[in-house]
């Protein structure tokens, strides 16, 4: 058996298309402490530590753990990605493999474009099909690790940011809901919240990159050295939310550390941040690949290498990406500047989740172990992917019902546009090799049989529009405009495609439709503004079967329900610095604010935006409270706002109510679609205000309509959670003042009161 062991250690990890290997595994023999299932995960994994030798203990601090053949401990490699598919890094050796019997994984569409949906269970449901496709490839032998870098819960600040496409939007209740629900789909939860049977993991996620990490490179200013000055106002009530859903609520094993500085602290070696704030009961804490080499060599925080790896693990940190912490923490251990102690601490977290994953238990077995090539690609995940792109896309205009076109089959159509016919644009980055593609020239093809294309000729556009009864543009972005490691650069469609729009607009018979591939928000108003343009539809990047789903919702075959999750600004905004990490706006020096909730300026779609090819009513039937007395104490009775803490747990729980909206489909159609509740406040700002949101988002559901059909939906508020926001001291605070309920145009008015 332990020939065995050491062999799916050290053999060739090169496959044949036609067999597996063996994927890797300890304890077959049982023969150790550690290797009992019966013994808590955290005792096993110290009776583990306390047989290595330091060397063999220093070996496990780096992503790539070296194998301990003598206790049959295999190679294990820690990072893996799977951001809305099993991916590869590209350039660098991970922990996944696609060269062997499985060719490729499920692409779902980039996360910005399912965080659309707003449908935090098809949320769960892509996340617990990309983690059996992830344990299907270990059992396979195409995997050296079961821990994923992934969900990005970043906020996605400024629309120039290059990885804003990786995260659910501008608004933190959202983006914390989204990772509470990918976290719990990844790593084998139940979506009800029951905990995980045995503490078991089917694959292990990692909320990242922490924090206030949004800006790759920026005029000078890069990822790696940018400090982020951060009040602690906005980290309470913007930065740090998402990641207390990811941590908390999602009980992620993972957490990552970002490159940047937060007013002076880089985030690998802040005490208070990682072990203080962020850290789980079972998770494991790694940099960012290569940021403890940074401390030292860029960002002259540390005095040496060695202290920047001690700073690291003191603060919490447990495993470094990169060979960095490997080469100097010896002389570190050797000089006294680490002590044993530490290094212990960080193994225990380590080999705690390497053991939640049974990778402790012998040879894969139960559900988990019968995974397979089978369960890869599978029909079932295919269709829905198809299904997540269909309730992402949002028509963002759609003049005189332009849209749906007539599948009637008469008339000619022309598809014209740089993004029409590549497949890789569909699938944004962070990426593995998809199941299949389906562009949307090849979803076009599907319903129109007299039909021709042109990429960015212009020539023969104009000439294609001038000849076509239906003109669709597939415009937009890939991944050389807005990416890791590139921010935008402005805000505007790039190279010459508005000109290439408008040329084919004044040439064709009848108003164009617009389809718009990108990550990031575009100032298409004039687009918006152009009566040629008849209809917008944005479909982000809309991963393997996007082009289908475009089609399904230019022909009628799909009722398209998707809303915006960030705000789509002018290209006036640009003037804005993007390093000014501020989110309320500031008048006295012209500071517009950033996101829905604080940005007073011009918008070309605002957060929320969506419409559909039917109608939609609501109301708000049932309000089961409407005046909330705050009852500050003596101390803060002369102010506008009390703090949450000091109102206390039970005030807390009894001021929770709920709310009953009516949703009517008065179209002609059916349709599934998001129902958004919002706070809205009458005064914004003022004096003795802690400068609440203008708006901010306390709910949202996902209803299906059919024809004329009414449908009861009812949201659960809290006040304590979802009426606070922080003061600028950083304490979460209710504050007084008249507000509303708002749902679509609907509004209910509120009191609340000191």
């Amino acid at each position: 058996m332990l020939g065995l062991l050491i062999c799916s250690i050290t053999c060739s990890t090169s496959l044949s298309t036609n067999e597996s290997k063996v994927p890797p595994f300890s304890c077959g023999s049982r023969s150790y402490p550690f290797c009992d299932e019966g013994m808590p995960v955290r005792e096993r994994a110290r009776d583990l530590i306390s047989r290595l030798t330091l060397d063999e203990k220093l070996s496990q601090l780096i992503n790539k753990a070296a194998a301990i053949p003598r206790l049959g401990v295999p190679y294990y490699q820690w990072w893996s990605e799977a951001l809305h598919g099993v991916a590869v890094a590209e350039g660098v050796e991970n922990g996944i493999s696609f060269r062997g019997v499985v060719k490729a994984a499920t692409s779902f569409p980039q996360v910005i474009l399912t965080a659309s949906s707003f449908d935090a269970h098809l949320w769960y449901r892509i996340a617990k099909v990309i983690g059996t496709e992830a344990r299907a490839m270990y059992n396979e032998g195409q995997a050296t690790g079961l821990t994923f870098w992934a969900p990005t819960v970043n906020i996605f600040r400024d629309p120039r940011w290059g990885r804003g496409q990786e995260t659910p939007g501008e608004d933190p209740l959202l983006t914390a809901k989204y990772a509470t629900s990918f976290v719990r789909g990844l790593q084998g939860d139940s979506f009800e919240g029951r905990a995980l049977k045995d503490d078991h993991l089917l694959v292990s996620a990692c909320c990242k990159h922490f924090t206030a990490y949004d800006l790759e490179s920026w005029k000078g200013y890069v990822r790696y050295t940018f400090n982020a000055n951060v009040t602690k106002q906005d980290m309470a009530d913007t930065y740090q939310p998402p990641f207390k859903g990811c941590i908390k609520e999602g009980k992620a094993s993972g957490l990552m550390c970002a490159y940047n500085l937060v007013n002076g602290v880089p985030n690998c070696v802040d005490y208070d941040l990682l072990t203080e704030t962020a850290r789980g009961e079972w998770g494991y804490i790694t940099s960012d690949c290569d940021a403890v080499s940074f401390l030292f060599q860029k960002q002259h925080y540390a005095k040496s290498n060695e202290e920047a790896v001690a700073d690291a693990l003191k603060a919490g940190m447990d495993v470094s990406c990169g060979p960095y912490l490997g080469n100097y923490i010896k002389s570190a251990v050797l000089k006294g500047i680490v002590p044993e102690s530490d290094i212990d601490k960080a193994l225990e977290n380590l080999f705690t989740v390497r053991i939640r994953l049974g990778l402790f238990n012998g040879p894969p077995s139960g559900t988990y172990g019968k995974l397979g090539r089978e369960d890869v690609c599978a029909p079932e995940h295919q269709e829905l992917a198809l299904e997540a792109a269909r309730q992402g896309i949002v028509l963002l205009k759609n003049e005189r019902k332009l849209l749906p076109l007539s599948k009637a089959g008469k008339g000619s159509l022309a598809v014209i546009g740089p993004n029409a016919n590549v497949s890789n644009v569909l699938l944004g980055n962070y990426r593995g090799p998809p199941c299949t593609t389906i562009t949307p020239l090849q979803g076009l093809m599907r319903y129109a049989k007299d039909i021709n294309y042109s990429s960015i000729d212009v020539k023969r556009a104009v000439e294609l529009a001038k000849s076509a009864d239906c003109v669709v543009l597939v415009m937009g972005t890939n991944q050389l405009q807005e990416s890791e490691y590139k921010d935008r650069e402005d805000l505007v469609l790039p190279g010459e495609q508005e000109s290439l729009i408008m040329s084919v607009a004044e040439a064709a018979k009848k108003p164009v439709v617009l389809v718009l591939l990108c990550g990031g928000p575009i100032d298409v108003s004039f687009a918006k503004n152009e009566p040629k343009i008849g209809s917008i539809l944005w479909a982000g990047y809309p991963g393997q079967a996007g082009g289908g789903a475009i089609a399904e919702i230019i022909f009628g075959d799909y009722n398209p329900g998707g809303r915006l999750t960030m705000t789509w600004y002018p290209q006036e905004f640009m003037k804005i610095p993007m390093i000014d990490m501020r989110m309320r706006a500031d008048p006295s020096s012209g500071f517009p604010g950033r996101t829905y909730r604080f940005y007073g300026g011009k918008k070309v779609f605002e957060f929320g935006h969506g419409l559909s090819y039917t109608t939609y009513s609501y109301k708000i039937v049932f309000v089961s409270q409407r005046n909330f007395d705050l009852k500050a104490s003596s101390s803060t009775s002369n102010l506008r706002y009390v703090s949450v803490q000091e109102l206390g747990s039970r005030w807390c729980k009894k001021a929770k109510f709920f709310v009953i909206v009516r949703v009517k489909n008065k179209g002609k159609m059916a349709g599934k679609h998001p129902v958004l509740l919002f706070l809205r406040r009458t005064q914004y700002g003022g004096d003795g205000g802690v400068g609440s949101p203008m708006k901010q988002l306390v709910g949202f559901q996902t209803v299906k309509t059919d024809v004329k059909e009414k449908v009861l939906v009812k949201f659960s508020v809290s006040p304590c959670e979802h009426f606070s926001s922080a003061s600028e001291d950083g304490e979460m605070v209710i504050e007084s003042g008249d507000a509303s309920l708002v749902v679509g145009d609907e509004e209910h008015p509120i009191r609340i009161h000191m």
